[in-house]
């Protein structure tokens, strides 16, 4: 295992701000679901519109019964909304039909939802207390920075930083990661940070 590594995930932890998570929701289906939203979406704006989505639909029961056309209004502002939006109504009709209204803890499972692939599995499972690493842009352009890993696809990725740290950090990766990368607006002043904490031995 990666001691160094680990040295400098813990230098990410420090530098990053206290920021809330997409995947943050208490609620299983609410963490999924803004999960989904967050894609090429800024977390503070996803958790804006999550929050409206959830106060007018309670619960997975409801939010199966909403009309697509309402779903879209709601998720307007985050991008991809439609594709989002479809994916949303299907997959809360599937949870409410197959699962009883209960989110499936299986990662295969979660890959067979409208809308939910490797790495919101991933990202929703380690939220969930599971030992998993998702990977998002910010992980997978920090990881190749501090040359924890030299690919480009993020199946490939995960098993580098699988590799690197102990199983029982591997659900914090993402939620530090993304953490710092959303401090940082600036890419020259990330990449400024990040070439310091490569530095640390």
């Amino acid at each position: 295992m990666g001691k160094m590594e680990i040295r400098q995930l813990r230098e990410l932890q420090k530098r990053g701000k206290k920021l809330r998570l997409a995947a943050e929701w208490k609620k299983p289906w609410q963490s999924l679901i803004s999960t989904i939203l967050s894609a090429r979406t800024t977390d503070v704006k996803t958790n804006e519109v999550s929050k409206i989505l959830y106060r007018k639909y309670g619960n997975i029961q409801k939010l199966a019964k909403a009309s697509l056309k309402d779903i879209e209004r709601i998720v307007h502002p985050v991008n991809f909304y439609r594709n989002k939006a479809k994916s949303i109504s299907g997959l809360a009709k599937i949870i409410v039909r197959d699962y009883g209204g209960k989110i499936p803890k299986d990662f295969d499972k979660l890959l067979e939802l409208p809308g939910v692939g490797r790495k919101t599995a991933n990202v929703f499972l380690a939220h969930q207390g599971g030992a998993h690493i998702g990977v998002d842009t910010h992980v997978a352009y920090i990881s190749r920075k501090l040359g924890w890993t030299h690919q480009s696809k993020p199946e490939k990725i995960e098993q580098d930083l699988e590799k690197i740290f102990p199983k029982r950090l591997w659900r914090s990766v993402n939620y530090v990661v993304v953490r710092f990368g959303q401090t940082y607006k600036s890419r020259r002043e990330k990449d400024k940070i990040l070439a310091r904490v490569r530095g640390i031995k």
